[in-house]
């Protein structure tokens, strides 16, 4: 199967008036042609910076790039020129933006804006070819053409959700990075928004890196799992295997444990005590060892490797749980 996209050992901090915060650190994920892998981490954890980071979108002056390597295809995107991040945004990686609202240009109607993607990457392409693109993805989408001359805010949230999905896949990307797509619709949108991106991502022959919170979506719609904390990935592998619980991190175990099971008669879910690390000032040795029951000496002072618990699931633990969706 063909790597579309490698990161290896990424660090990324941001520079702020109080502290230097640490949001990725030695970051690696690989993603396969055709596949959808999910994401998954708690408020903070980097899922965001690490989009952001594939497509040089970082703030300026805040946001840097400090060390480790990012391919696409055999393409260093960290020693990329401009107009080769231009060609590679868009038409090559796309990325669907956490919240629709403020992904749109309120003065613009949402045919000019899917179409300015074309405009960009096929400025041969006839006029009259374009509007024809334009109608028809906004057809897969399911809004109405004659609505293309409308403007955002005469959408609904659900609809702007998908002109966003819309411009994302016009150009048809190989990758798509979906940063939380879902997350301020209802759930009976969020279900036809995630089935009609499933469906979009076949009918392109994409990639597409799912962000999410939910681990429900990642079970239903994903090939591959990665779980991050504190800006690293600390275990990933199939959905089949993550979701066994044959092994998991401390970690992974936690969040199973925070999902309600019909099949016990629990009065409450068992949280994972205590906060996330401080970016701005991370431990020695594992960053999940104050939160973690199963915590020994050396967990404080050495970082565990990434281990191979089964052909295709790394775990980064000394001591990986088993069974983690017990509610005790």
């Amino acid at each position: 199967m063909e790597k579309l996209l490698e990161i290896n050992n990424l660090n990324v901090v941001y520079y702020t008036d109080e502290s230097v915060v640490h949001a990725l650190n030695d970051f690696s994920l690989e993603v396969m042609k055709g596949e959808t892998l999910g994401l998954v981490g708690e408020t903070g954890a980097g899922k965001t910076t690490m989009a952001l980071s594939t497509l040089r979108l970082l703030p300026e002056q805040v946001g840097k790039i400090t060390g480790g390597t990012i391919c696409y295809r055999g393409m260093d995107i960290l020693n990329a020129g401009k107009k080769q991040l231009r060609d590679l945004r868009g038409a090559e990686i796309s990325m669907i933006f956490q919240d629709p609202m403020t992904s749109l240009n309120p003065v613009m109607t949402v045919g000019d804006q899917i179409k300015e993607v074309l405009d960009l990457h096929f400025p041969d392409m006839q006029p009259r070819e374009k509007n024809q693109k334009v109608d028809d993805i906004l057809k897969l989408v399911g809004i109405a053409p004659e609505r293309k001359d409308q403007f955002p805010h005469q959408f609904s949230g659900g609809m702007k959700q998908r002109v966003v999905i819309a411009m994302a896949l016009i150009a048809e990307p190989k990758l798509l990075l979906a940063d939380e797509p879902t997350t301020a619709l209802d759930v009976t949108i969020q279900a036809q928004i995630l089935a009609l991106m499933k469906e979009l991502k076949e009918k392109f022959d994409s990639a597409m890196v799912l962000i999410t919170h939910d681990l429900g979506i990642v079970a239903e719609f994903c090939d591959r799992i990665a779980v991050i904390y504190a800006g690293t990935v600390i275990e990933s592998g199939t959905v089949e295997q993550v979701f066994s619980q044959t092994k998991n991190h401390p970690y992974t175990a936690g969040l199973f444990r925070c999902i309600p099971d019909l099949t016990t008669t629990a009065k409450r879910l068992t949280p994972i005590p205590g906060y996330m690390a401080d970016p701005s000032n991370l431990p020695e040795g594992c960053k999940f060892a104050e939160r973690c029951k199963n915590c020994q000496e050396r967990c404080r002072k050495e970082e565990p490797p990434m281990n191979e618990a089964e052909p295709g699931h790394f775990i980064k633990c000394f001591m990986p749980e088993k069974g983690g969706m017990t509610n005790e």
